[in-house]
């Protein structure tokens, strides 16, 4: 596919003319939207475009087709991969209408909204969206990837609960996509990310869920191995009401961070459930019995505090990240996870995560999706968060070893929400061939001019790599 040269672009101001938003230049109020909220990944757009509504999607996509540029979408910035050149960059952060109907259990979501927005919404009539660890993520992204929150293993998939998107086509056009208008992509935007174009609004279903029994328990470096292997124990045969997850943190010796955590090494076993609090306790209490808690805060919980289950970071910072799934982890696994990122391993990781899947989630839905990875067991991830001033490279080469450590029990795949990238050669391993196809050849139907050939998008996997990138 052949791209045309770009024109002078001193023509952007036709497209300001076109905007109910605004548009930015490098050094002009507004350019700071694209900056990510991972700041270690490098965001540099032609310029930034801050559109109100879906028609300022369209003018962009339309003017990038006649001036040969490409244009990247984004909201908060935590899947950032790196954007320069001529690529203008849509953020979508004014698309912010939130509308939860109680009486239908939905909510039409702009995609501007962030997921904390939505669980303050919909808290009120006793409902709750599925939202992924951190509600300080985009709503749009997260869906677009599939979406794995903490109770995926209780109601499956965020995106197999969508009912409709907006979505602007690279093409220009303005579609509702359903499970009958527009099947196809359908279909491929719930794990496609970006790839079938620019997503303006959602249509979700919300849960009848107020409280769920949950939280994380910690425990000291000295008790890890106990821990682990009675957490992996705890992952056999665990019903379908609860999903967990182990995470071995270093974490910083920062003000937000409790004092027992802070500075040291930790195990925090995660968990939520939605069985009585009495069946959810029981199932902890083998884990609780091997090791005292530095911090027990598991217990009933309002559904407004699920971000608490994981208690991600909010503020920006500079994360370096690794991710692959897995198959059933052995004793043997946890023993050699422990050994490259253990307490005595010397690893530079702040938090490696191992994550219970299956349950619903390993179930096809009502409508097949994009999501090609039903079968793995667990999914693993590792971030790292160098001090200021520190190497990067000990954090990049230390993943490659856990990769290593781990490769007996891989999959060979990832997820697309979990380290972000726009090397094909890792977005080949979130699809299968056959998806892959489809998603591709899609994509070459509704944008045959490339203009949203950006990032980690499926067009020509395995060939040319597609340039620039596109945020979460």
């Amino acid at each position: 596919m052949a791209f045309h040269s770009p024109t002078i672009h001193a023509d952007l101001n036709s497209l300001r003319s076109e905007l109910t938003g605004s548009l930015a230049l490098p050094g002009e109020p507004g350019y700071e939207l694209a900056t990510p909220w991972n700041v270690a990944v490098p965001v540099r757009p032609l310029a930034v475009v801050e559109v109100h509504d879906a028609r300022d999607v369209v003018s962009t996509v339309r003017y990038a087709a006649r001036t040969g540029m490409r244009v990247a979408v984004g909201r908060t910035g935590h899947g950032a991969v790196p954007i320069e050149g001529d690529v203008l960059f849509v953020h979508t952060g004014h698309l912010n209408s939130c509308v939860v109907d109680a009486d239908t259990r939905t909510a039409q979501l702009g995609a501007g909204v962030i997921w904390q927005d939505v669980v303050d919404a919909a808290a009120p009539h006793g409902l709750a969206p599925l939202c992924g660890s951190s509600t300080a993520v985009g709503v749009v992204g997260f869906l677009t990837g599939a979406g794995i929150g903490p109770l995926v293993r209780t109601f499956g998939l965020s995106s197999d609960h969508v009912r409709a998107f907006e979505l602007v086509t690279g093409e220009g056009d303005i579609l509702r996509v359903t499970a009958d208008q527009h099947a196809e992509l359908f279909w491929g935007l719930r794990g496609g990310k970006s790839t079938l174009g620019i997503v303006t609004s959602v249509e979700i279903d919300l849960m009848q869920l107020s409280h769920f029994y949950g939280g994380a328990l910690y425990f000291a470096g000295s008790d890890a191995a106990a821990v682990a292997h009675a957490w992996l124990d705890l992952c056999t045969d665990l019903p379908e009401h609860t999903s967990t997850s182990m995470a071995l943190l270093q974490l910083p010796s920062l003000p937000q961070v409790p004092p027992p955590l802070a500075g040291r090494f930790t195990v925090a076993i995660r968990f939520a459930s939605v069985a009585g609090p009495k069946e959810a306790e029981a199932l902890l209490t083998p884990v609780r019995g091997v090791a005292t808690p530095v911090i027990d805060a598991v217990g009933m919980l309002p559904y407004a505090a699920i971000g608490a289950v994981h208690a991600d970071p909010v503020d920006p910072m500079p994360s370096h990240e690794f991710s692959c799934l897995t198959e059933q982890l052995t004793h043997d696994a946890i023993d050699e996870l422990l050994a490259v990122a253990g307490p005595e391993s010397g690893s530079p990781q702040t938090v490696v995560e191992a994550r219970l899947l299956g349950g619903v989630l390993a179930r096809e839905p009502r409508h097949r999706s994009a999501f090609c990875h039903r079968n793995a067991a667990f999914t693993l991830f590792t971030t790292g968060v160098p001090a200021h001033g520190a190497e990067v490279e000990p954090v990049l080469s230390h993943a490659e070893l856990v990769a290593q450590a781990m490769s007996p029990w891989s999959t060979g795949g990832s997820l697309p929400n979990f380290a972000s990238s726009g090397d094909p050669e890792r977005i080949s391993r979130m699809y299968d061939e056959d998806t892959a196809h489809w998603l591709g050849a899609l994509a070459e139907e509704h944008d045959p001019a490339g203009v949203l050939r950006v990032g980690p998008v499926v067009r020509d996997i395995g060939g040319a790599p597609a340039e620039g990138g596109v945020i979460m």
